[in-house]
């Protein structure tokens, strides 16, 4: 399956308003990517594109990818180090287990809409919006790196 295909047009709108919603109230940046297969961890396999997206690079180090591999159905959940920092030892397998309910029942849009909802609150509680903050990263889906 090609990623571009993972999701219909209401879902991708359905994550990217859920990006923009979620970022109107903090600092941090949220990024999904899907890609078609992973080849072994995915979380290792979600820390590369995490890098390869230039998501370590936010001033605050308050990025969260979601990671989706669909043809080979895995995901990760990458914070970088700013959030990891603050945020409880168990938080990303928590939205990773929410994620999985939603996926279990065919909810792919739903699940993912909803982990980016998880992550922004969290993000907002320790990363609020500035009045001078700058969108660093793209809201859209993105589904090929370098």
């Amino acid at each position: 399956m090609r990623p571009e295909d993972f999701l219909d047009k209401k879902g991708q709108d359905m994550i990217v308003s859920a990006i923009k919603e979620a970022e109107k109230n903090t600092s941090g940046e949220i990024r999904v990517h899907i890609d078609d297969t992973c080849d072994g961890n995915a979380y290792e396999k979600a820390v590369d594109v995490f890098f390869k997206l230039g998501m370590e690079k936010t001033a605050a180090r308050n990025g969260v990818l979601i990671y989706i591999a669909c043809s080979s159905k895995v995901f990760a959940i990458v914070g970088d180090k700013g959030i990891n920092d603050v945020v409880p030892d168990n938080f990303w397998n928590d939205v990773s287990d929410h994620i999985r309910q939603y996926f279990a029942a065919g909810k792919f849009a739903e699940g993912i809409a909803d982990a980016v909802s998880m992550a922004g609150a969290k993000l907002k509680a320790f990363f609020p919006y500035k009045e001078d903050d700058v969108n660093e990263q793209s809201d859209e889906i993105s589904y090929k790196v370098d």
